[in-house]
């Protein structure tokens, strides 16, 4: 598991670091229609290239900065729905939230609940003071959960010759998220 990586809890989702066991679950999710098409072709084809970009990506970001992504599982069954957690992106002055669930866990509340707790981490362990999220000016739905989330949007931005729409959450204004 991640190093130094804390444990969440919600009432449905278990929040813990990666391990290259997870590189199966992160092979699915990183090849998903939805990734691909809002986040981007990663060019993950094999377990090997998920276990090689989890020793790139989540586990050395928990390395670096002490925190990161965090594997999102169903609580009773241990189940990987997704990933969840902090990047640092070139460019933005805040760590930046990430949330990509497998298609059979749309529309459940999961997305909204993993970065709930992540957030909640953010605030509470971190004393962060400003969290970003950045996502393709047609996302809907991921603009949707960072408007829940209490994240305004800022202004649109490049990241690797993409324009993405900016977002950031304040947590001294956060609202209550139901």
């Amino acid at each position: 598991m991640t190093p130094d990586s804390p444990i969440l809890l919600t009432p449905r989702l278990e929040l813990r670091g990666f391990s290259l066991d997870d590189a199966a679950l992160m092979l699915a999710v990183w090849n998903t229609p939805e990734f691909i098409r809002f986040v981007g072709d990663r060019g993950i084809r094999s377990e090997a290239d998920a276990h090689d970009a989890l020793l790139k990506g989540p586990i050395a970001t928990w390395q670096e900065f002490g925190y990161g992504p965090f594997r999102v599982g169903l609580k009773d069954s241990g189940i990987g729905v997704g990933i969840c957690g902090l990047f640092r992106r070139p460019g933005l002055d805040a760590p930046d939230l990430g949330v990509a669930l497998l298609p059979e866990f749309y529309r459940q509340g999961y997305g909204v609940e993993a970065a709930q707790a992540v957030l909640d981490y953010c605030d509470d362990e971190l004393a962060l003071p400003r969290t970003a999220a950045i996502v393709a000016p047609d996302n809907a739905a991921s603009c949707a959960l960072l408007s829940r989330l209490g994240f305004e949007r800022d202004e649109d931005i490049e990241i690797d010759g993409e324009p993405v729409g900016l977002f950031f959450r304040d947590r001294t204004k956060v609202p209550a998220v139901n």
